[in-house]
């Protein structure tokens, strides 16, 4: 009988050692987002250029487009930044930066320095709109489709491996 309660703690700190194994396992960017499938929050931001100049969700309906999530802070969006501007040079989407908690001239600076691959950048100063996208943090990339809804979410930096075996075949399936 004494030899049964030493085996119940230990049978226990397997069961959670097993669980922290498989948990350090999983990858973060592949965090399936409950807006996959679902139409695309609704916005209505000033360029980050242009803070005269407006550009709402419904402006974006009947094409295809990217909405990548970026901030002048961010160190990951600068590794990811030059992927971007040549993603963009193929003309294949538009891309839409949402610059994210960040100041509008410190964004405008950034652009200027490192190539700007972006239709025209959105200022979410206060990360309000970035939250009602789910965004746990920058950069994130979204493909949203002709009727405004999201199909594919990036967490992290994108990488030429998911540029070309799933943001490319995806937008050339969803204009076709």
């Amino acid at each position: 009988m004494k030899q049964l309660r030493f085996l119940i703690p230990l049978a226990i700190f397997l069961g959670l050692v097993w669980f922290l194994a498989a948990g350090l396992k999983l990858d973060p960017k592949e965090v399936p987002s409950p807006l996959i499938n679902k139409s695309a929050p609704q916005f209505q931001l000033t360029r980050l250029d242009d803070a005269t100049q407006t550009i709402r969700r419904d402006d974006l309906l009947g094409k295809v487009w990217v909405l990548n999530v970026w901030a002048s802070w961010c160190v990951a969006c600068r590794e990811e930044h030059p992927l971007l501007v040549e993603f963009a040079r193929q003309k294949l989407v538009p891309i839409y930066g949402l610059n994210y908690k960040d100041d509008r001239n410190a964004g405008q600076q950034w652009l200027a320095r490192f190539g700007n691959p972006y239709d025209a950048s959105l200022f979410d100063s206060d990360g309000r709109v970035g939250i009602d996208w789910g965004v746990y943090g920058v950069p994130e990339t979204f493909l949203i489709d002709k009727q405004g809804v999201i199909r594919f979410k990036q967490i992290g930096p994108l990488t030429p491996e998911a540029i070309r075996t799933q943001l490319e075949p995806l937008v050339r399936q969803l204009n076709g």
